[in-house]
């Protein structure tokens, strides 16, 4: 079902330029808590859906193929109910292996593997045979970075900390993991605001999970906006997109990296879409209209950033181009 601007509560309208599919079921979350077969059976159908594929396999070979080794970028600092949820994660693991794909060329990554492990991604990487990486631990590539003229507080793990030559502090390094061993990237991220980003999505999760010495951004809006897009489109990061999907499983409209249940809503919902751009601004949308709900203010600054990724061709931020369609459930 394509959605249409008109349609009572659907806040989204497009032509053609940008596709994003979604599902939904009513038992896929109950008190906060996922149900697992439900989600994977979610996911199947999603993917079929997007890829137009009537088998799992044919629809697998439109964005990685037996060669490829995958990471499975996740959120997992704020934790199992407000980051990334496991389950979603665990849907793609089963849907890669069910078609013969490799259980040793899959890895789950985001940037601290004591993160992973404590969220619980350990025993999906046990259960399954694959393997969890923080992207700090596996090092920086002193070859590709990203530079700028503000400088940051080098923290411990940063490529350049501890060095005093002139300069320090002005690049941000591609992780190895990105430069020496992944070849396509399944972003996962959940609709969670953010302050600066609008959202902790796709375009934002990507350029602060692939380099270091990021935070120096943190401190002024406008070079937020100009540099997380800049870093996702360095090669290494954006080239190896293969798809990006938006566990909008629980919709978290305020709090950040914390989790505050009493700002949540259940939407029981999955997106997917090749373009992060267009994925990040219609959960912007959403998390607005959640906060207009609870009588919050909206966060309407964040837009800037993803125009300025637009303008680098990195996806379209413009709604109006975006084509939303609902994927119905049939009786999952």
């Amino acid at each position: 079902m394509i959605m249409n601007a008109t349609e009572p509560g659907n806040p989204f309208q497009f032509s053609h330029s940008s596709r994003v599919v979604a599902i939904s079921h009513p038992s896929a979350v109950e008190r906060f808590s996922p149900n697992e077969e439900v989600v994977y059976k979610m996911f199947n159908r999603l993917l079929l859906s997007y890829s137009k594929k009537k088998k799992l396999s044919e629809a697998w070979a439109q964005y990685v193929d037996g060669t490829d080794i995958v990471g499975i970028k996740v959120l997992s600092d704020p934790g199992s109910v407000s980051g990334t949820r496991p389950v979603v994660v665990e849907a793609i693991v089963r849907s890669l292996i069910s078609i013969g794909f490799p259980k040793d060329q899959i890895i789950i990554w985001d940037r601290r593997k004591g993160v992973l492990v404590a969220t619980g991604y350990d025993l999906i990487a046990k259960r399954h045979g694959v393997t969890i990486a923080g992207s700090s631990e596996y090092g920086y590539d002193p070859e590709k970075f990203y530079e700028a003229p503000l400088i940051g507080n080098l923290v411990f793990g940063d490529h350049e900390f501890g060095k005093d030559e002139n300069g320090v502090g002005r690049k941000s390094f591609v992780s190895k993991l990105l430069s020496h061993q992944l070849t396509r990237i399944i972003h996962v991220h959940p609709m969670l605001n953010h302050y600066l980003g609008g959202v902790n999505g796709q375009i934002v999760g990507l350029a602060t999970g692939g380099v270091d010495n990021s935070l120096r951004f943190t401190l002024d809006s406008d070079r937020y906006h100009q540099a997380i897009p800049e870093i996702c489109a360095i090669p290494e990061l954006y080239d190896k997109l293969a798809l990006n999907v938006v566990d909008a499983l629980i919709c978290q409209y305020q709090g950040e990296e914390r989790g505050f249940l009493q700002y949540s809503t259940m939407l029981k919902e999955l997106r997917m879409s090749r373009d992060p751009v267009a994925l990040d601004v219609l959960s912007i949308m959403e998390i607005n209209r959640q906060r207009r709900r609870a009588g919050l203010e909206e966060n309407t600054s964040a837009m800037q950033l993803y125009q300025n990724a637009s303008l680098l061709e990195l996806g379209e931020s413009d709604v109006s181009r975006i084509r939303f369609e609902k994927v119905e459930d049939e009786g999952l």
